[in-house]
């Protein structure tokens, strides 16, 4: 048995406080968008969730959080790149063409690790871990040694930093059914700490992830008791656990959400929404209201049916009427407002669009362009914090089965290109296109003399991500096409020289006949 105070679950009780905080804000940033994502503590299978009176909060949260899914996992071309050291670099640029392919090689291997990502549903676990950034701020990772990607919200886990920020101790609490567990495993329990428990009993397990000098280190407890099959380490940048957070605070263990800092207007939101619709039923309930003292009976009037005639004088009857259609054109202008200024906050099609009847494609662009630049930072904190770690775990789970060749440490790396304009490639194609253009000037005979056509052509489809294999011709290729067309070129101009030879050598023979038959009439 363990010292109780070095326990998992000891030590996960002493972080919960340190998180309570941030949960409690996260929780209340969940209501008024989704609150499936982070429930009150004791939820379960049978709670009922409350549901928010406006949509803006929930449609805000699931349109943001799919921006970022193609920002951050781009589907037509990888987001990022292995590149070499400039020394190395510099070294193949003394080789003719020796770039070109090296650069179309590791344009395979990224395609490679993107084919990876996409069959095993990753895709699907990291718009779940957005939606828990976008409104909880934190949320957390785990990339096993096979298939996709778990994720785990802020409610079940903790986490610790250093002043840097960067992690030191993940402890993940879950609730395993005894019935779940390998029987090893439950004969260790029931030989350590006998239970008579029902197998249908759920126990608490305890994963627990720490830094120790530059490897990470994992092992799960039960009951505190180790289980000897979880042990296992890894190089800090190829850790199996990622945890993520929107903002970055020094000093801090967790991060704050997009949502909380857009928490006033979406309460105000809640607020005059379940006003305005609350308003709106009293306003929709029909009551009709007869003179005490006239000939009109109600009961004849609640009893006839629908074209029905009755007794009795319409000026005694009325109907009950709200008159608020004041106050109420005022709460719907604050609504509007306020949805306004959210839907900007959160990326929608709805409020990049100003109405009207010609509004240009390049207004829109602008516009989108302009509202995605303000989440610059958070591109930031995602390319450092998930995306280089993600591909990293990636790469060394695929090494590690052989899937892909191991690269010399030190010389190549993967790095991330995040952004707008930087996704995939395009920061390099814009370059190589820039540079043809600058050389325009120059004619076309200088730009042949000096560069290389074949080497520019497979650059810029590496950089558009294209598979180059069968597209464009190889240098032997090329090389055969070019002896051919001079056989050919040869053989063409042999027969334009028969051809006219042989007219040439008829005339010859003509004329030599007739100079033999002069003789002889002489």
């Amino acid at each position: 048995m363990i010292n109780n105070t070095s326990t998992c679950a000891g030590r996960y009780e002493r972080l919960s406080a340190l998180r309570e905080t941030y949960l409690n804000r996260a929780r209340e940033s969940a209501k008024l968008t989704i609150p499936t994502l982070i429930p009150e503590s004791g939820h379960g299978v049978a709670t009922k969730f409350s549901t928010p009176y406006q949509g803006i909060g929930a449609r805000g949260v699931n349109n943001l959080a799919s921006k970022l899914l193609l920002s951050l996992l781009p589907p037509n071309s990888p987001f990022f790149q292995m590149k070499i050291d400039d020394f190395t670099a510099e070294d193949l640029a003394q080789e003719e063409g020796a770039r070109a392919k090296v650069d179309e090689a590791l344009n395979k291997y990224e395609r490679a690790v993107m084919t990876d990502i996409e069959n095993s549903g990753t895709r699907s676990a990291v718009f779940e871990a957005l939606k828990h950034l976008i409104v909880g701020g934190n949320t957390l990772v785990y990339l096993p040694k096979e298939g996709g990607a778990r994720i785990f919200p802020l409610h079940r886990y903790v986490v610790k930093r250093d002043p840097m920020g960067e992690v030191l101790e993940i402890i993940i609490k879950e609730d395993m059914s005894r019935a779940s567990l390998p029987q090893d495993i439950l004969d260790l329990l029931a030989e350590q700490s006998p239970s008579d428990e029902s197998p249908e009993d759920n126990i608490p397990m305890f994963t627990k992830l720490y830094r120790e000098g530059n490897k990470v280190k994992l092992y799960q407890e039960i009951d505190s008791i180790i289980i000897p099959d979880s042990l296992g380490e890894w190089p800090i940048e190829k850790s199996p656990m990622i945890a993520l957070r929107w903002t970055r605070i020094d000093g801090e263990d967790y991060g704050r959400s997009y949502v909380e800092e857009y928490l006033g207007d979406l309460i105000s939101l809640e607020g005059l929404s379940k006003a305005v619709l609350e308003a709106s039923a009293v306003s929709a309930k029909v009551v009709f209201m007869v003179a005490p003292n006239g000939t009109t009976r109600a009961k004849d009037i609640a009893e006839v049916a629908n074209g029905g005639i009755v007794s009795g004088n319409a000026a005694e009857v009325s109907t009950l009427q709200v008159d608020k259609q004041a106050d109420m054109s005022v709460a719907q202008s604050s609504i509007q407002v306020i949805t306004e200024r959210l839907g900007y906050a959160f990326l929608m099609n709805s409020a990049v669009q100003r109405n009207g009847e010609r509004v240009t494609a390049e207004e829109v662009r602008y516009m989108a362009g302009e509202l995605e630049d303000a989440l610059g930072g958070v591109y930031s904190i995602l390319s450092q914090e998930f995306q280089l770690p993600f591909v990293s775990r990636i790469i060394d789970r695929m090494t590690k089965k052989k899937v892909l060749p191991k690269l010399p440490k030190g010389v190549v790396k993967p790095t991330i290109v995040t952004g707008l304009e930087a996704l995939g490639r395009g920061h390099d194609l814009n370059k190589y296109n820039m540079f043809l253009q600058a050389l325009a000037p120059l004619g076309p005979e200088v730009i042949a003399q000096y560069m290389n056509a074949g080497d520019y052509v497979k650059r810029v489809g590496t950089a558009l991500g294209i598979d180059m294999n069968g597209l464009v011709k190889d240098d032997e290729q090329m090389a055969q096409e070019q002896q051919q067309a001079e056989q050919q070129a040869q053989q063409q101009q042999m027969m334009e020289m028969a051809k006219g030879a042989v007219p040439a050598m008829a005339k010859e023979g003509a004329g030599m006949a007739r100079e033999a038959v002069q003789p002889q009439q002489g």
